[in-house]
């Protein structure tokens, strides 16, 4: 297993930790291990938490690949897309433990999971590429237009809004905020919980619920790829 994913396996859970540096930027090899860890999660049927260090899920892309190239920055978009798109789908349940800040990619990993913990503290988690001269994606307006409360929504996308945890647990982007010191109990409670549920039921059911926006998403990825096309 890549250094950049520290994957353990215990009692059936697999914890995936995010070690890439200060801010856990997103890059391509990131994801690649990513991918490779969700297969090997998949293969010992396990349920899933992804985590980072303490005060940091991830700042989000990595900055130097987004500014390498136009192709580079589109390639690492797409890719990011179809991880959040194989983490709704994934065949076992996938929880996120923010340990801190989680900005752009990393509040989209939030967005993307079945059960997500925060922990209290001076931490934003928000979307802020409006606020950095990005335009919002097509995959990422659908992903956060399906995960997060209606009235968050525009102030999240549109205008940039970065939220303390209780502010982002109200917009739809944690499911339950503890102490800092209480984050490893409320892990093994949810990842028990989520264990004791039938596999297959949770599996189908998702893909289910879920249709629209995976093929909203679909639609959105391909969509994005067109429009920022090089050459």
């Amino acid at each position: 297993m890549s250094d950049l994913i520290d994957y353990r396996l215990e009692e059936g859970v697999a914890t995936l930790t995010l070690n890439n540096g200060k801010v856990n930027a997103i890059s391509p090899d990131v994801i690649a291990a990513f991918n490779n860890a969700l297969d090997r999660a998949e293969q010992d049927r396990a349920v899933v938490v992804i985590t980072g260090q303490p005060g940091i899920l991830s700042g989000g892309y990595d900055l130097k690949v987004m500014t390498a190239g136009p192709q580079q920055a589109v390639d690492l978009v797409s890719a990011g897309s179809t991880l959040a798109r194989r983490l709704l789908a994934h065949p076992h349940p996938v929880i996120v433990a923010c340990s801190g800040h989680a900005v752009a990619k990393g509040a989209f990993l939030l967005l993307a999971a079945d059960y997500r913990i925060g922990v209290e503290g001076p931490f934003h988690i928000g979307l802020n590429e409006v606020m950095i001269g990005m335009t919002m994606h097509h995959a990422g307006i659908e992903l956060a237009r399906d995960r997060l409360r209606r009235s968050a929504f525009h102030r999240s996308v549109i205008c940039a809004e970065m939220f303390d945890p209780q502010g982002a647990l109200s917009a739809g982007f944690l499911d339950e905020v503890v102490a800092a010191e209480a984050l490893p109990q409320a892990i093994a409670k949810a990842a028990q919980r989520l264990k004791s549920i039938n596999q297959v039921a949770h599996r189908n059911t998702k893909l289910k619920v879920r249709k629209a926006l995976l093929d909203s998403l679909d639609d959105a990825i391909a969509k994005d790829k067109e429009q920022f096309k090089v050459g």
